[in-house]
Parts: C-alpha cells; sequence; structure tokens
C-alpha cells in the first residue's frame, strides 16, 4: 500500500511539473484541500485546487518541484521538495505531508 502512495505522490509532482492542474487534481478526492501545516486552507476542494494551480502556473510558467527524498507511514506520504519559481529566484525547501482516504490524496500540508 505504501509503495501506490509514493508513486501517486511522484504522479502528483509529474502533473504538477507539467503543469497539469487537471491531471493532479485526478489523484485528489472531491473535497481534498492544500493547506499551511496545521493551518490555513490555502485551496479547498478538487476545483479550487485545480483553480488555484492554474493561477499559479500562469504567474510562475518555469515553476519547478524537484523531490529530495521520500517517506510513507500508514496513510500518509512525506516530500521533502525543492522548488524553483523561476530561473532567476531563489529556490526554496517544503516538506509536503499528503495524507490519503483509500487511493486518493485527501489533504496536502506545506512546512516552508
Amino acid at each position: 500500500m505504501s509503495t501506490d502512495r509514493i508513486a501517486t505522490t511522484h504522479a502528483m509532482i509529474a502533473r504538477y511539473n507539467a503543469q497539469d492542474a487537471d491531471g493532479y487534481v485526478e489523484l485528489m478526492t472531491d473535497g481534498a484541500c492544500e493547506a499551511t501545516y496545521r493551518g490555513a486552507v490555502l485551496r479547498e476542494g478538487r476545483e479550487g485546487v485545480r483553480s488555484g494551480l492554474k493561477a499559479m502556473f500562469a504567474e510562475f510558467p518555469h515553476n519547478r518541484a524537484d523531490i529530495l527524498a521520500c517517506y510513507a507511514l500508514g496513510e500518509t506520504v512525506v516530500l521533502h521538495e525543492k522548488v524553483s519559481r523561476s530561473p532567476e529566484a531563489e529556490p526554496f525547501e517544503v516538506m509536503s505531508i499528503y495524507t490519503f482516504s483509500d487511493d486518493k490524496v485527501d489533504r496536502v500540508e506545506f512546512i516552508r
């Protein structure tokens, strides 16, 4: 099960890097959200995530995330990522915590 969940998160990052918001949200539940760690929801529901990503991709057309490390335990996968918004911008690191409901991601929380 953990291997499948890791594969799902890696597929999400591949779709994120391709700026494929539609493909990214296909791997999420209808009620999924993206949020700060233990904090405010940034994008709510599959449609909120889709529209938020499309807006970010329009603002940062060279946006990219590279996976530095990956961990899985139970219903959760944690990715350590390096994110670059543009060739000129300073990259930053983030921990992304993916919580699953069955085989779909239900919540992503970001620590930056």
